[in-house]
């Protein structure tokens, strides 16, 4: 089974999106403590932690920060925590909490929808460089 690493948090993605691609290399860029380690929900190890959540990803198509023990977030709420943990500028992403999680949530969905669409899709999950390995679970 997968444990948490001590002061880690885990981001699980869609693999095989391209704009999920995308935002996992701009997270690795601004994560300047080195907080979070990565997982595609369609590896071996992401389909083992979603299992241990209990999280049908078959309902929940969406990024999933896990924190601790059964701690985990979804769809806004997951990426607001994110880019909270960057500090700096990514400080005024705290001003997004003023909106509920529902409306957050609505504007989510819509781009999730379209995002093969809108950005592509890859046959494969992506394989990262040797240099970002260790970020990565699998």
């Amino acid at each position: 089974m997968i444990d948490l690493p001590n002061n880690k948090k885990i981001i699980l993605f869609d693999g095989v999106c391209n704009m999920c691609n995308n935002s996992v290399t701009k997270v690795i860029k601004n994560d300047k403590k080195n907080t979070f380690l990565f997982a595609a929900l369609q590896s071996e190890n992401g389909n083992k932690i979603v299992s241990k959540l209990g999280i049908d990803i078959s309902k929940t198509d969406s990024i999933i920060l896990w924190e601790k023990e059964n701690s985990y977030d979804v769809k806004s709420t997951a990426i607001i925590k994110i880019m909270n943990d960057f500090g700096g500028f990514w400080s005024f992403t705290k001003l997004l909490w003023i909106f509920p999680e529902s409306f957050r949530n609505l504007i989510y969905d819509f781009i999730a929808k379209n995002r093969y669409k809108w950005f592509g899709k890859k046959e494969s999950c992506m394989m990262p460089t040797p240099e970002l390995k260790a970020k990565f679970l699998d």
